[in-house]
C-alpha cells in the first residue's frame, strides 16, 4: 500500500536536522542478570504523546532454570505495554489475567484506579537456556479514566496489522497509523509500531499525530543527512514531514506518539497521576497491604510474595 500518497518525492529530505526537538541517550541499569536502558522519562522530555515510560529490557541470556522474576507490584493511572523480540513472560494480574506473551504479540494492561501484576520467565523457557529482549512502556491515562476499573487485553501476533512496502515492514501494536488500526482499545490518540527496514530502505513517519518519536533498536538510520545508531531515541517537531532512511545493515525501530495530554503528569515508582494527592493515596493503600479490600489485590496464582513500597 502507499505510505502517504500526498507526499512529494524528495520533499522529506528538505528538512534540516533541527526537526529533532529532543535527542535522548537512555540511561542503563543492571537489574541482576540483565540490563535495562530507560529512554523515558528523560531530563528534557517526560512524555511523547501519552508515552511516559520507555524501557529496553536486554538482550540477555539465562542458563537452564534461570530467568526474570518481577514479583507482584502495583500501578495506577497508566497502561502498560509489553512487546517482546525474544523470550517470553508469564503475566498474572489482579484482574484474573494469566497469560504468556511471546515475540510479536501484545499485552495491554490498563491500571486505572489500581492493579497489581507480576511478570516471570515461563516454566517452559526455564527448562533450557533462554533469552530475553523486548520493550516495556507505559501510557499515561486521560484524567477521566484514572479511576476506571483495571482491564487486560492480549492480542496475538497474527491479529496485529502488518504493512509491507518494498524493504519496509511495520507491525502496528497500538492505535492508528498508515491507514490501519490495531485491535487494542485506546483511551487517547496513539500510535506505536515495530518497524523493520532493509538496507537503504526508507519510511515516512505518520504525519497525522501531534507528537512523534522513534527509538532505534538495532542498526542505524539517517535523518536529514545525519546518521544515528542503536540505543537512541529522538522526538520530532510537530508538523514536519519526516522520512527515515536505513543504514547499510538495515534497522529496527519502535515508532511512537499521539496527542499530548492536557495538564501535568506526576510519576513516582510505579504510579502515574494527574495530582500528587492520587500518588499519596496509592502509596498508603499499597503500604497497608489490605488485599482485596481497597484498590489493590494480589494476582491470582502469584500471591506468596510482593514488592514492598520503596522507602
Amino acid at each position: 500500500m502507499s505510505w502517504n500518497p500526498v507526499m512529494e518525492p524528495g520533499c522529506p529530505d528538505e528538512v534540516g536536522s533541527d526537526v529533532i526537538e529532543t535527542l535522548i541517550v537512555p540511561r542503563s541499569r543492571d537489574l541482576g542478570g540483565f540490563e535495562v536502558r530507560r529512554a523515558l522519562p528523560a531530563p528534557k522530555r517526560q512524555m511523547v504523546g501519552p508515552f511516559i515510560f520507555f524501557d529496553q529490557a536486554g538482550p540477555a541470556e539465562f542458563l537452564t532454570g534461570q530467568g526474570v522474576d518481577v514479583r507482584p507490584h502495583p500501578h495506577i493511572g497508566l497502561g502498560t505495554v509489553t512487546y517482546l523480540f525474544r523470550g517470553d513472560f508469564h503475566h498474572r494480574d489482579s484482574t484474573g489475567a494469566d497469560q504468556i506473551i511471546r515475540p510479536g504479540a501484545l499485552n495491554w494492561m490498563v491500571a486505572g484506579r489500581g492493579v497489581t501484576h507480576s511478570e516471570r520467565t515461563s516454566a517452559a523457557s526455564r527448562s533450557g537456556p533462554n533469552g530475553l529482549f523486548g520493550i516495556q512502556t507505559w501510557l499515561a491515562l486521560p484524567e477521566d479514566h484514572e479511576d476506571a476499573a483495571p482491564t487486560f487485553e492480549h492480542h496475538g501476533k497474527d491479529t496485529l496489522p502488518v504493512i509491507r512496502d518494498g524493504g519496509v515492514s511495520v507491525r502496528l501494536i497500538l492505535g492508528t497509523a498508515y491507514g490501519e488500526t490495531a485491535p487494542a482499545r485506546m483511551l487517547s490518540q496513539t500510535f506505536y509500531a515495530d518497524v523493520r527496514l532493509d538496507a537503504a530502505s526508507r519510511v515516512p513517519l505518520p504525519d497525522d499525530h501531534e507528537d512523534r518519536g522513534l527509538y532505534i533498536v538495532s542498526g542505524s538510520i539517517t535523518i536529514a543527512g545525519q546518521e544515528y545508531g542503536a540505543g537512541q531515541m529522538m522526538v520530532f517537531r510537530p508538523g514536519d514531514r519526516i522520512t527515515v532512511s536505513a543504514g547499510p545493515q538495515g534497522a529496527r525501530l519502535m515508532i511512537l506518539g499521539g496527542a499530548t495530554l492536557p495538564g501535568p503528569r506526576y510519576i513516582w515508582w510505579n504510579f502515574v497521576a494527574s495530582s500528587r494527592e492520587r500518588l499519596e493515596e496509592a502509596k498508603a493503600e499499597w503500604r497497608a497491604e489490605r488485599w482485596g479490600v481497597g484498590r489493590f489485590d494480589l494476582p491470582v496464582g502469584d500471591r506468596d510474595e510482593h514488592i514492598l513500597l520503596p522507602g
